[in-house]
């Protein structure tokens, strides 16, 4: 390299990546604020973030166009691969990667033949998966008692299926308002169609017999709600037998080859759901009239047949004339067939009385005697037999039985004497014998404390060997030791029996006694 050129590129001035890439964003955005690029969608991408990433090209070049999670959830029109669109939007550079690319606000099909080649595309691919079959599709209910209408409420299409509904056969109409047009129409048809399908026999709300999903005329772009697959496959899934009646006559909508049935128009679908009642009323009136013209024909019939059978029937004399001249005839032979067998039978006993002695007679029932007189002595002897058998095995557990039971008797002797003795050693007399006293009141009850008796009070004193009875005389006063007592009037205590016997010391108490013990054990 020459000294020139040397100079000439120290003197260059220098520019960072990022002061490159935003003097390169600029000049874009400013040139190409907002534009209209038409082209192919190529490679298309949606990422778990939600956005959109597609190519646009043509026969030379690529454009890479970016669609943001809100703005392409709006959109009614979704871009698929091999489409040709028009998309609007501004230009701009992502720096991460040194290229510029388009962010796209609204994108559309590049004219009606693209929307058909989509539609074409979409029907061949929804046709492979078996949604279209003719053995898919029910017969509509004859006569539904109650009809889901999934359609808006304020277009005068529901007030025409309400009106034909009226005039031909008034029946309950359930509404599922939605809208028919826009972005929004095609989730709001498709859950709407589910919600009728889901909605249980017995509930508050009645589950319809059938279901009408119906709109207006309008273009292909506005009836393109009823063309995604979402709203397909929805119609295909349901349960309950539904009429596809969107647009006009020559209007034609995926929805229409998945329904059970396509009406022309929402009249004709209110048509196709109930006959007319008043064709109903004269065709059951004529069936009935039929039915008893028949009826009337039959009872005719048979009752001309049963008077030409009755005609060829003999009459009663024909009937019981032989059977009476027979039973004549039987009458006078059988007083001489009876006196016939009398004498035959009186000859027969002739014949056998020389044979029955009384000689005979006596040896066949002293022969019985002898036999009935064997079989006595057999049954008693085998009764004997049978008696010995029971005493010996009842003896066998009777020599075991006198043992146990001695043995029983010996042990419940030894337990009442225990229990004998205990009772005496805890009873009061033994306490009585070892210089106890029991005091009883008037009333004999047990006195248990001096404070419960009064002076004058009559009392019964019983020893170990006597009982005697005493008069409280003076006042009660506490026991040595126990200052813890309060009597009121401390005084001497005098008593006497009745017998007027002289007042006794008391003996001298133990030390260690407890004069607090109110019972006697």
């Amino acid at each position: 390299m020459s000294e020139n050129e040397i100079t000439a590129a120290s003197n260059a001035h220098e520019f960072t990546v990022s002061q490159i890439s935003r003097a390169v964003k600029s000049s874009i955005e400013e040139n190409f604020g907002h534009v209209r690029v038409r082209g192919e969608v190529g490679r298309l991408s949606r990422p778990g973030s939600g956005h959109l990433y597609f190519d646009l090209k043509d026969e030379k070049s690529v454009l890479a166009a970016v669609a943001w999670k809100g703005v392409a959830s709006r959109w009614r029109f979704q871009p698929e691969q091999g489409l040709e669109v028009i998309v609007s939007g501004r230009l701009t550079t992502f720096a991460g990667q040194s290229k510029y690319q388009i962010i796209v606000e609204n994108v559309e099909p590049a004219g009606a033949g693209a929307l058909m080649a989509l539609l074409e595309e979409r029907r061949r691919k929804l046709a492979a998966e078996g949604l279209f079959d003719e053995n898919r599709k029910r017969s509509l209910p004859f006569l539904p008692g109650v009809i889901g209408v999934v359609t808006s409420p304020s277009g005068a299409v529901i007030r025409d299926i309400l009106h034909r509904l009226e005039e031909r056969f008034p029946t309950h109409v359930i509404v599922w308002p939605v809208r028919v047009q826009g972005t929004a129409s095609a989730m709001e048809v498709a859950n709407a169609i589910r919600g009728f399908d889901t909605l249980p026999s017995d509930g508050p709300v009645p589950r319809p017999d059938l279901v009408i999903v119906a709109r207006g005329g309008g273009s292909l772009e506005d009836l393109w709600g009823f063309n995604e697959e979402e709203v397909v496959r929805a119609i295909a899934r349901s349960s309950i037998p539904l009429i596809s009646a969107v647009g006009h006559e020559t209007d034609i909508t995926l929805a229409d080859f998945a329904a059970d049935r396509r009406a022309p128009t929402p009249t004709a679908a209110a048509e196709m759901a109930v006959p007319v009642r008043s064709e109903l009323v004269g065709r059951l009136n004529d069936l009935g009239g039929r039915k008893y013209a028949g009826m009337s024909r039959t009872f005719s019939w048979f009752r001309d047949r049963l008077r030409a059978m009755a005609a060829r029937l003999p009459g009663t004399d024909d009937l019981v004339g032989q059977p009476r001249q027979r039973l004549d005839m039987a009458g006078t032979r059988l007083g001489a067939a009876l006196f016939a067998a009398r004498q035959a039978k009186a000859l027969a006993l002739a014949g056998i009385a020389p044979r029955l002695s009384g000689r005979l007679l006596k040896n066949l029932l002293s022969d019985q005697r002898l036999y009935l007189a064997s079989i006595g002595e057999r049954s008693v002897l085998a009764l004997s037999n049978k008696t010995g058998n029971s005493v010996l095995h009842l003896q066998r557990p009777s020599d075991r039985l006198a043992p146990a039971m001695a043995n029983i008797i010996s042990r419940g002797r030894q337990r009442l004497l225990q229990d004998a003795k205990l009772l005496n050693s805890l009873g009061y007399r033994n306490v009585l014998e070892r210089g106890f006293v029991m005091v009883m009141d008037r009333e004999q009850r047990l006195v248990k404390t001096g404070a419960s008796l009064s002076s004058g009070d009559l009392v019964s004193l019983r020893f170990a060997d006597c009982e005697r009875e005493a008069v409280i005389d003076g006042r009660s006063k506490p026991l040595p030791g126990d200052p813890g007592r309060d009597f009121s009037g401390a005084g001497k205590k005098t008593g006497r029996d009745v017998s007027g016997s002289p007042e006794r010391k008391p003996r001298r108490k133990p030390k260690n006694r407890d004069h607090g013990q109110t019972s006697l054990f």
